[in-house]
């Protein structure tokens, strides 16, 4: 996991620094510290199939507290890819799918329009009218826009997804 993460696992000495400041550590079956030592002894699947690689904020805090700058967030981030890739089951599937229509809202517009976005994600999970309320007196706030601001760079944004995916554009 160290070459396609990026990151240099091996100089984890398990500190636990990643974990006692994860402010999401109380939510996941595999604690921060715990993903870097499965990675050591190659345990690809269990973390393929655990629920923290979704829970995970990529808020750097395990970066920032590592003495080592180990970034778990982008371990994280390779084995989600991973699942994806494999088409294997997500352990927290609509995370897994706020994510794709984040990303989604993000190629199309070259930011995300929120709007769009949560409804699109809305529309793929089925909960069509769980946050309608909310969702209404956020647009009456001014919260939401109805349609995505114009951005410069909108074409650079869509050929950086391209090249991402392997495409020649």
């Amino acid at each position: 996991m160290e070459e396609p993460s990026g990151q240099p696992i091996t100089r984890c000495f398990q500190c636990y620094k990643c974990s006692s400041g994860c402010p999401v550590a109380g939510a996941m079956d595999i604690l921060p510290h715990q993903i870097v030592r499965f990675v050591h002894l190659g345990l690809e699947e269990e973390l393929l199939k655990c629920r923290a690689i979704w829970l995970c904020t990529a808020c750097h805090t395990c970066k920032a507290r590592c003495p080592n700058g180990i970034d778990i967030s982008a371990i994280n981030d390779t084995l989600k890819a991973a699942v994806l890739a494999r088409g294997l089951r997500p352990a927290l599937p609509a995370v897994a799918d706020f994510h794709r229509q984040f990303l989604a809202s993000v190629e199309k517009h070259g930011r995300v329009h929120e709007l769009g976005m949560m409804v699109a994600y809305k529309l793929k999970t089925g909960n069509y009218l769980q946050d309608v309320p909310l969702g209404m007196r956020m647009l009456a706030r001014g919260k939401f826009k109805l349609l995505p601001d114009p951005i410069r760079g909108q074409k650079e944004v869509r050929t950086l997804f391209h090249r991402a995916r392997g495409e020649q554009r």
